[in-house]
């Protein structure tokens, strides 16, 4: 296993001992965060009150969602900037195998299932494409469009969304509207609360 492949599976093993005080079912017990943190180098956000700095070049409101290469469930590379023609939300997890990433996960899928008919739904995490398809099969969803960002952390850098120190994404949900520009973004404050999906499938839906 190659060095930065030990590092990433030893912080997510890390992570889901900070996380793992929660049950996934207990999805009630999770707090939604309503506040934003700044993405990008020289930002920081919370796990369970430590701060951990963030890495890259920030994304912002008004301007292209950023060409970077993530990797498919088929192991194919993807330009994450190519625009599909419809409405986008990319929920953005550090590992769907922590409580957590998991109800954010089934918030995307289930809040608004109407929405997904409409709106492309997209998960980014570090997370092997092999891990996210198991992911997917058993918690049997199939609306949502999974991206791996193990390869190179491309995304996370052109989104100043990486965690360094832990080499995985920050919690934070972006939506893009048909022409690939950015109109909504909250980076998650503390990683172990979730997004407000609503605020971002409101905007989402305004957007068609």
């Amino acid at each position: 296993m190659k060095t930065d492949g030990l590092c990433t599976l030893i912080s997510t093993i890390a992570l889901s001992a900070w996380l793992g005080n929660a049950q996934a079912a207990d999805v009630q017990a999770m707090t939604v965060s309503k506040e934003s943190a700044e993405p990008g180098s020289g930002h920081t956000v919370m796990l369970k009150g430590s701060a951990v700095p963030l890495a890259g070049s920030p994304i912002h409101l008004g301007e292209p969602l950023p060409q970077a290469m993530v990797t498919a469930g088929n192991l194919q590379a993807v330009n994450i900037a190519n625009n599909s023609g419809k409405v986008r939300i990319i929920s953005v997890v550090p590992s769907v195998d922590t409580p957590v990433c998991e109800a954010q996960t089934h918030e995307l899928s289930e809040k608004d299932r109407k929405l997904a008919d409409q709106v492309e739904m997209v998960t980014i995490s570090m997370d092997l494409p092999f891990a996210q398809q198991r992911f997917a099969k058993e918690a049997k969803i199939k609306n949502v469009t999974f991206y791996s960002d193990y390869r190179t952390a491309d995304f996370g850098n052109n989104s100043g969304l990486l965690m360094e120190p832990l080499r995985l994404l920050a919690r934070a949900v972006i939506v893009v509207d048909k022409q690939n520009i950015v109109r909504y973004i909250q980076v998650v404050p503390e990683v172990t609360e979730l997004p407000d999906m609503q605020a971002a499938m409101s905007v989402a839906k305004s957007l068609i």
